[in-house]
């Protein structure tokens, strides 16, 4: 069974995104991972091969590991015991160009087409359920369409009452899963920003929400 937590911890002003998963039994590792920006900041990992091969007791001893390095994680950030610098924040659009490319028309293939690759979400029309999103995200190489690992993602909710960013990475299959409680929209114009950035390579995909969204209105 896998286990796995996601978590924001502000300091500062900055959003600090914390993943903690269990990445199977295969290689037994417990991964923990804090995200800014679409950057990994920190990696932490821990071997759970004491506990192989899992029962019902040894799950629930490996679900309490979890819990204890996620929240350790969180502690050290919130106290200043694990020091991050963010990255640069990247610069905001130009306003005529937002303009020019309503949120709603957006063709993700043409979102992507500077970049050297694709971005996908995957789960477009069931990726929100009452206000749980789970997104389900791909990041291919455009030329061959294999897998990118480590990709960093960044989603972000514009037109949110609260700052809303939420980030993650790509596994070795070139997919991500990232889950969030949907913030309340209070913007004339809320969009699902979802950014994919890997070296130089960066694309990005924007979906305009409705007031009480329940799919991405793509164009």
């Amino acid at each position: 069974m896998l286990f796995g937590h996601n978590s924001n911890v502000t300091i500062g002003g900055t959003i600090f995104h914390v993943q903690t998963e269990d990445r199977g039994t295969a290689i037994a590792v417990i991964d923990t991972t804090v995200h800014c920006r679409g950057r990994v900041m920190h990696r932490r990992k821990a071997s759970y091969l004491d506990l192989l091969p899992l029962n019902a007791d040894s799950e629930q001893a490996l679900k309490l590991r979890l819990d204890e390095q996620h929240r350790a994680v969180m502690e050290e950030l919130r106290s200043g015991a694990l020091h991050l610098d963010p990255p640069q924040a990247p610069a905001a659009p130009p306003a005529s160009a937002a303009v020019a490319t309503p949120a709603a028309k957006v063709d993700p293939a043409a979102a992507a087409q500077n970049s050297e690759i694709g971005l996908e979400l995957m789960n477009a029309k069931t990726w929100l359920s009452g206000r749980h999103a789970t997104m389900q995200i791909a990041v291919r190489h455009k030329n061959g369409g294999t897998p990118v690992a480590g990709a960093g993602i960044c989603v972000r909710i514009d037109g949110a009452a609260d700052r809303a960013e939420f980030s993650t990475e790509t596994r070795a299959n070139g997919d991500a899963l990232l889950e969030f409680d949907m913030p309340r929209l209070t913007g004339d114009e809320p969009a699902l920003v979802i950014e994919a950035m890997v070296g130089a390579a960066r694309t990005q995909l924007r979906f305009q929400l409705r007031a009480k969204p329940k799919v991405p209105a793509a164009g």
